[in-house]
């Protein structure tokens, strides 16, 4: 599963990086957040089609960045708390889980992020975190599904009356990286965010092919990481692991 992740880059560096339109960007701007949870407002990329008056035009859709709460809300459900219980869409059943099945539809959006947090269990039982993320610093563009949920009990003009949530879609994890953990967050390639972000496409499950984890490398980090109140720039430097891999007989840390 993907629970934790980085996400410190401005406003105004994802907008140029995504290539956000002008009147895509959002009035919000979030600060640097280095231990991002479920239920933390988080940047989103998507394309929508402009409405006007509340109804759908038949103009092209408009590259954006929202601000929205990871942990999605299917429009069904009776409450958002169960948001929490949705901050993960697997792959393999992302397209028939009734949860999921009408974003994954035409709802597909990317979540920027510096990278993400896996635990892998060590020989004394403890877990130790390690912080996965591109290789050449780059931005780890996760795949997304976004979704809206009207709140009956407000009023239609309330600005809270709608609320726009998200989930990571994760897929399974190879290699090096499946050695701390067997799941891991989709990444999108760049070439490949137009067509993801489509909400026109016709057939999106052939986008199911999750990138190459090659460009990733991992490790170890304080674990400080694990209380989701702290924060800072320290969470994502490298530290010593506090002991052996459960099951290797290597220097814990040896990943890469």
């Amino acid at each position: 599963m993907c629970g934790r992740y980085a996400s410190a880059r401005k406003k105004h560096d994802l907008l140029e990086e995504f290539e956000v339109e002008l009147d895509g960007a959002p009035d919000q701007e979030l600060g640097p957040d280095y231990n991002v949870a479920p239920t933390k407002e988080v940047y989103a990329v998507m394309s929508r089609v402009p409405r006007v008056e509340g109804e759908k035009t038949s103009g092209r859709p408009v590259r954006q960045l929202r601000v929205v709460r990871w942990g999605l809300v299917p429009s069904w459900a009776k409450d958002p708390s169960i948001g929490s219980r949705m901050i993960n869409a697997r792959i393999e059943t992302v397209g028939e889980k009734p949860a999921f099945r009408k974003a994954f539809a035409s709802r597909r959006c990317l979540l920027p992020a510096d990278g993400y947090f896996e635990w892998m269990p060590t020989e004394d039982k403890k877990k130790q975190p390690y912080f996965i993320h591109p290789a050449d610093g780059g931005v780890l563009a996760m795949a997304g599904l976004y979704e809206f949920w009207k709140d009956p009990g407000r009023a239609d003009d309330d600005p809270l009356k709608w609320l726009c949530t998200c989930t990571v879609i994760t897929t399974s994890a190879e290699d090096e990286l499946g050695r701390i953990h067997d799941r891991m967050p989709m990444m999108v390639e760049r070439d490949r965010w137009a067509e993801w972000l489509d909400p026109r496409l016709a057939d999106p499950a052939k986008l199911l092919v999750p990138a190459s984890p090659d460009r990733l490398e991992a490790y170890p980090v304080s674990t400080d990481v694990n209380n989701v109140r702290n924060n800072g720039p320290a969470l994502v430097q490298p530290a010593e692991p506090i002991g052996k891999e459960s099951g290797n007989d290597d220097d814990a840390g040896a990943l890469f």
